[in-house]
């Protein structure tokens, strides 16, 4: 399902932005990697870096504003908030671990 991933980090309008996925996994996947970005920038000198899903929820948090726009079977747009991408996430790293 083509996904919209709508984000503003801070209170600033400036920092508001988007970007598309062909999956809902390829966006949650990017959040994951947004939050990774952020934990590398502001942890330079460490080699890795772990987290937990905690943590990530949050970062998740404490943004201004997280929102996916999620295409459905009738070619229109079905918005979720940051609770639902949260239980989606989830979702994915539970599947995740237990497919290791």
């Amino acid at each position: 399902m083509h996904t919209i991933l709508l984000m503003q980090p801070t209170s600033k309008l400036d920092s508001r932005t988007w970007s598309d996925y062909e999956t809902l996994r390829e966006c949650l996947e990017a959040i994951c990697k947004i939050y990774e970005e952020f934990l590398k920038k502001h942890n330079p000198g460490q080699p890795s870096i772990t987290y937990d899903v905690s943590n990530l929820f949050d970062f998740i948090d404490k943004l201004t504003d997280l929102s996916c726009m999620v295409l459905n079977g009738q070619k229109t747009y079905t918005p979720h908030n940051k609770e639902w991408i949260k239980e989606k996430i989830f979702a994915m790293l539970r599947s995740q671990a237990e497919g290791q």
